[in-house]
């Protein structure tokens, strides 16, 4: 029992929704503030993190299911669980059933806005792992689906949608398809060869990179703008600023002619990006505003 809850751990990489989970508690910390100038009580950020456990692992479990067959075929995912034939196709569905259970009790302890786009959340988790198949903005659909991470947390507390969370929403999505443009740059022959779609296989290496960079400046506006509309101050400047300045070391990393650091820049300066930005807001929001 303990190898195959390993196996589902290792499946949907559990200890990588820090990238999300964060941005999710930022968005709650902020709109609440914002909203009802006060923090989140404890039991809507237990709620949020069940939601996005739910949420992650529903995700993360239909992607494997989806790419089962193409996974097989790249050697560098061949090894991962079910081609390996270390979970069986009918395992995984229950497992993303129980996710959605998960996400849809969670999100019924929070408010009526947050049950009503769950259908929404839905459609985007499970229809990002098809875009590959038919568009190059597959990245793109994938940061809109994280995106919905500082969206729900926002939504979980405050039960409406505004400005000011979209331009978080969509500060978030950019990063997030850029990141995942570097990422697919590993696979861009194996891409080409198979039909399926990204910037990589479409535009080449070198202006896939480029492109990422469009993303990530975007993203530093998007994150920069929230300073003009909110009471954030200095502290969430200064993690803002240091968390470009990891944006800016990741794209260090990885050169068209040499990927090798690729996941150094994927795994561990995406992880500590989020948890940076994160934290300078708390800081702002408890110490400095009040």
């Amino acid at each position: 029992m303990l190898r195959k809850i390993n196996i589902f751990l290792e499946m949907i990489k559990f200890e990588h929704t820090i990238f999300a989970l964060p941005f999710a508690y930022m968005g709650a910390v902020l709109g609440s503030v914002v909203v009802h100038d006060a923090l989140p009580s404890w039991p809507e950020i237990g709620w949020i993190t069940l939601a996005m456990i739910g949420a992650r692992s529903a995700a993360m479990g239909l992607n494997r299911l989806i790419d089962r067959v193409f996974d097989g075929k790249n050697p560098r995912t061949a090894m991962r669980a079910i081609p390996a034939g270390l979970l069986s196709a009918k395992e995984v569905i229950v497992f993303i059933v129980l996710s959605f259970i998960l996400l849809f009790a969670a999100a019924s302890q929070l408010n009526l806005l947050a049950m009503q786009l769950l259908p929404v959340a839905v459609f985007f988790l499970v229809f990002y792992s098809y875009t590959k198949r038919f568009t190059w903005l597959c990245h793109v659909f994938l940061g809109l689906t994280i995106g919905l991470a500082p969206l729900g947390g926002w939504v979980a507390v405050t039960g409406s949608i505004d400005g000011i969370a979209l331009i978080f929403y969509l500060s978030v999505s950019l990063w997030t398809a850029g990141f995942d443009v570097i990422y697919a740059c590993q696979d861009t022959e194996f891409d080409q060869e198979e039909g399926l779609h990204s910037i990589p296989s479409r535009f080449g290496v070198a202006k896939a990179l480029w492109i990422a960079k469009v993303f990530h400046i975007l993203t530093a506006v998007g994150f920069i703008s929230l300073l003009a509309v909110t009471q954030l101050s200095w502290f969430y400047l200064i993690g803002t600023l240091i968390a470009l300045a990891l944006l800016y070391y990741e794209h260090s990393l990885v050169k068209p002619y040499d990927l090798s650091k690729l996941n150094t820049a994927f795994f561990t300066m995406n992880g500590v990006l989020s948890v940076v930005v994160f934290v300078f807001t708390l800081i702002d929001l408890v110490v400095w505003t009040r």
